[in-house]
């Protein structure tokens, strides 16, 4: 295409809202232009299933609950008083708990005052603050923080040796909705007794981000802990970062949380528009179902030209990957959705997998995130005239344009600078984007039936490790065969399990032979 129909193309197809300073370009995606009319019946219905959703529908079956996130940022949606002062209440009493433990009024048993956040959670109880963190944290912010979001014994001593000395100036933060999240109440049991081995009492240490009554409610009430904030039922992991589970730790860090949240309400006030022109939510939608052809068949990679974006690509993959990876539909059909999401920052992406992006196999498409601002402080030349932020933007329009040539298609869009109100509206974008996808290809995008399916499996093989070590003996070596039979159990579960436990247990002996099946174990005596 000519670069003045590719100019003609750019002006018709770049959205700009002026008040926010947000731009996005879909000009170089190459739908047709009959696209969006042909689109229509299905973006009216995606209009009104996300004004359902807001104004209360139920929208996850399998719990029988609301979907609220959208709430969080513009409490007056809510569809009762009741909702809208626990939102209104919750965020008074954050920024009232932060004030306090940074006046050094909330303090440790030994009166030191915190300095130091663990925040213990996994999926979005953790990528959300994570992500924010890294997005909007510096050497002056008031606390710093580390994370478990894993249930890795060798990932827990990793931290705890960074924090080691610390410990007695370390706030916990533990986030599970149910307080029964395996993953995290490992994570919480090990770090209570890292805290009473160095004669910390750990309920003078932890916050509680959970749903009441729940099973981590009643262990922070019975055990003292210094505060507990709710997690709503209305809110799921992967959209929770703007409830207490990321202003929990974003105010402890310093950051502006009502700045945070206005970035949001205000990219979502422009993006419930009903004009396709003019909403950038419904925009990045109908590109990542024209890409796909409405069946994900291109993956989403997302390239931020800024270090502070660099988890940007992370915390999407959940949200997208967990909200539209779906086997059925609406109707109960087999469709096998889902878009497959990963990505680099830029430009280290053009010594990573440019090369391939450029000339190896078309199965994706690229989404450019341009931050203007280079720097806060004196510029800095590295050739005359020339910064490192214009080597930066430089790159970034040169890979688009390369990229381009080479028949791979991109949507950029711009913010000023990486600060709280700025990322809260990428957030608030890429949630509604979500939600507007799910609609129009016929999904429920607000469950995950699969991650529930893969926790019973795991719980399934812990209770058959306990029954491989009952059949262990010191008389004589046992094959995975012999101990399944005996216990009714699959031989290569019983063999992973047994291979896993003698790599753990010095008290378990291992006779090598030839197949797995020839293997024999036993207790040494």
């Amino acid at each position: 295409m000519a670069s003045s129909s590719l100019w003609q193309r750019f002006q018709r197809y770049f959205l700009r809202y002026d008040k926010l300073d947000f731009s996005i370009d879909i000009s170089r995606m190459k739908f047709p232009d009959d696209f969006f009319e042909k689109m229509q019946p299905k973006i009216d219905k995606a209009f009104a299933a996300m004004r359902e959703l807001e104004a209360g529908a139920i929208a996850n079956p399998d719990e029988k609950r609301m979907v609220g996130h959208y709430w969080l940022r513009n409490p007056a949606l809510a569809p009762n008083k009741q909702l809208r002062a626990d939102i209104e209440e919750t965020n008074k009493r954050i920024k009232s708990f932060a004030a306090d433990v940074h006046a050094g009024k909330i303090a440790a048993k030994n009166g030191k005052r915190f300095e130091h956040i663990l925040l213990i959670g996994i999926g979005g109880s953790a990528l959300g603050p994570q992500f924010v963190a890294d997005a909007l944290g510096s050497p002056r912010d008031p606390m710093d923080i580390y994370f478990f979001d894993n249930t890795d014994p060798d990932g827990f001593d990793r931290v705890c040796g960074k924090m080691d000395k610390e410990l007695g100036r370390t706030l916990v933060i533990v986030v599970s909705k149910s307080g029964g999240t395996k993953e995290t109440r490992n994570g919480m049991l090990e770090a209570e007794a890292k805290f009473k081995a160095k004669g910390f009492q750990f309920g003078r240490h932890a916050v509680a981000v959970t749903g009441a009554g729940s099973d981590l409610d009643k262990y922070a009430t019975k055990n003292g802990w210094l505060a507990r904030f709710p997690m709503h039922d209305w809110i799921g992991g992967r959209t929770s970062v703007m409830s207490a589970v990321g202003l929990v730790p974003m105010a402890l860090e310093g950051f502006n949380i009502d700045n945070f949240l206005s970035g949001a309400a205000a990219m979502d006030e422009r993006t419930r528009v009903p004009d396709i022109a003019q909403n950038a939510a419904m925009l990045l939608a109908l590109m990542w179902y024209y890409a796909g052809n409405g069946r994900g068949e291109k993956d989403m990679v997302i390239l931020p030209y800024k270090d502070r974006l660099a988890l940007f690509s992370k915390y999407l993959q959940q949200l997208v990957m967990e909200s539209l990876g779906k086997e059925k539909d609406l109707d109960g059909n087999v469709v096998h959705q889902g878009i497959a999401v990963y990505g680099n920052k830029g430009s280290t992406d053009q010594h990573a997998y440019l090369q391939q992006l450029r000339d190896g196999v078309l199965n994706f498409f690229v989404t450019f995130i341009e931050v203007r601002k280079d720097r806060h402080g004196i510029a800095f030349e590295v050739e005359d005239g020339i910064t490192s932020g214009d080597y930066l933007q430089g790159f970034l329009r040169g890979t688009r344009s390369a990229l381009y040539e080479s028949g791979r298609e991109s949507i950029t869009m711009s913010i000023p600078e990486v600060n709280a109100f700025n990322v809260g509206a990428l957030i608030a974008l890429y949630e509604r984007a979500v939600g507007f996808y799910g609609s129009l290809v016929n999904i429920n995008a607000y469950h995950q039936p699969g991650v529930e399916a893969g926790k019973k499996a795991a719980t399934k093989l812990l209770q058959l490790q306990k029954q491989v070590r009952e059949n262990l003996s010191a008389a004589a070596g046992k094959t995975s065969e012999e101990i399944a039979r005996a216990i009714d159990g699959d031989p290569e579960d019983v063999f992973h399990v047994l291979r896993h436990l003698a790599g753990n247990d010095s008290h378990i002996r291992v006779a090598e032979g030839e197949q797995p099946g020839d293997e024999t174990f036993s207790l040494r005596e």
